[in-house]
């Protein structure tokens, strides 16, 4: 069993990673955007709610979010192990996760953090908002998530390091790469398998 979690500033390529942990390690990825963008698209009270928060630049507060990661992993397919992607972001959302695999006997294994500038994030982001014509990723708004990321979430990052769980990986360059070091990262955590069989089939 793995649970794992992925943490970085917005734009780290976080879901990219995510995708690739999860494939290697044979886990569902539960990412919190993925189920924010599902509600705003289905237009549920719930979706117009978050689409103003995050239009603001802003976090879902912790009540909605952590209803919904209850509720995914109570599902069949989290049972063996997952990775986590955006969520915990708070000390509070660390607290109640804690508490909640703590029910089921469980505990998280890992927790992988990217570490990308600020001004290269900035400058990503820029670029995808041009070419996708995304209007809630201005300059000002990408920079206010950075600093939201900043106050709210490092404080947790420094939890986990503290427990001894946290994995830095530099997350600048190219995609491939990023995903080498993190599986470096993890076998030698132990966490070797899964990573030896992925990295030969790339």
């Amino acid at each position: 069993m793995s649970r794992f979690l992925i943490v970085g500033p917005p734009g780290a390529g976080k879901g990219t990673q995510a995708a690739r942990i999860s494939e290697a390690f044979d886990i569902p990825t539960i990412s919190t955007g993925d189920m924010f963008r599902s509600n705003i698209a289905q237009g549920t009270v719930l979706g117009q709610q978050v689409k103003a928060i995050l239009d603001a630049g802003d976090y879902v507060p912790d009540s909605l979010t952590n209803a919904l990661v209850q509720g995914r992993l109570l599902e069949a397919d989290a049972a063996n192990g997952f990775l986590l992607d955006g969520y915990p972001r708070t000390t509070d959302q660390v607290r109640y996760l804690d508490e909640l695999l703590a029910s089921n006997g469980h505990t998280l294994d890992a927790v992988v953090q990217l570490v990308a500038d600020q001004d290269e994030i900035v400058r990503r982001l820029r670029k995808r908002a041009l070419e996708q014509g995304r209007a809630d990723d201005s300059e000002e708004a990408i920079r206010h998530r950075q600093e939201v990321y900043r106050s709210e979430t490092e404080p947790l990052v420094d939890a986990y390091r503290a427990r001894g769980l946290l994995i830095e990986v530099d997350g600048l360059g190219e995609i491939d790469d990023v995903t080498v070091r993190i599986f470096a990262a993890l076998a030698e955590r132990g966490f070797g398998d899964a990573v030896t069989a992925e990295s030969g089939t790339r």
